[in-house]
């Protein structure tokens, strides 16, 4: 046994003070798959938000732009910048009313799928 080295998590080497390469992520595997219902819901909620951005006023429809993109099961979107997305885009179909109900209760059918 002796010799045998086992890294868990990051390794990092360091010989002196100069040449030094980095740090060797230990991380694991692939990212995991996104759930396919979630790609779906969120897909569905591009839709709406869409079809909202149409009946709202400018400022409004800005930030709907700026908020789609990362209202995505893409893994390289962090899930806090999605959570916000998610957030910006319901608190803006709860303030017109019935025109964002649908819009609404899709963010929170996402937030539900993502929460568990």
């Amino acid at each position: 046994m002796s010799g045998d080295s086992y890294f868990y998590g990051d390794n990092v080497t360091m010989h002196g003070g100069t040449g030094n390469i980095g740090i060797v992520k230990n991380q694991g595997g692939a990212p995991t798959a996104q759930d396919p219902a979630l790609a779906a819901a969120l897909a569905e909620l591009r839709g709406l938000v869409a079809e909202l951005r149409a009946q709202v006023p400018e400022p409004s429809a800005a930030l709907l732009d700026e908020s789609v993109p990362a209202a995505t099961a893409d893994a390289a979107v962090p899930a806090p910048e999605r959570h916000r997305a998610l957030m910006a885009i319901a608190g803006i179909a709860a303030t017109v009313g019935t025109v964002g109900q649908p819009v609404a209760e899709a963010v929170r059918a996402i937030i539900g799928m993502i929460n568990g």
